[in-house]
């Protein structure tokens, strides 16, 4: 992953809604969620959920499905792991592994 692509994708985060959504797709698994249900569950106005799933289609973190009327929105898997790779490709001197062992007291 580039720098570019990561600060797009950190950016698409930085935003508290989007932040939520995100959190939201990543519950639902790979089934996904439709809008309008995204929309409910997390009080956000249809346009406006419009406008953060577009920002978080762009940075590669959710991918969407025409289903009739409706879209169904879910996690890029591809998307996510590449970023969290990139992240913690420098971890703990080069092991990543060792980071999720480490536990705060």
């Amino acid at each position: 992953m580039e720098v570019k692509t990561a600060v797009t994708a950190l950016t698409a985060l930085a935003q508290e809604s989007r932040l939520r959504v995100f959190r939201l797709l990543v519950r639902a698994g790979s089934d996904g969620q439709p809008a309008g249900e995204i929309a409910d569950s997390l009080d956000i106005p249809p346009a406006t959920l419009t406008f953060h799933l577009k920002e978080l289609s762009h940075a590669g973190l959710i991918d969407s499905t025409r289903e009739g009327r409706s879209i169904r929105y879910s996690i890029r898997e591809q998307g996510v792991c590449e970023l969290l790779t990139y992240l913690l490709q420098d971890c703990c001197n080069g092991q990543p592994e060792l980071c999720g062992s480490k536990r705060k007291k």
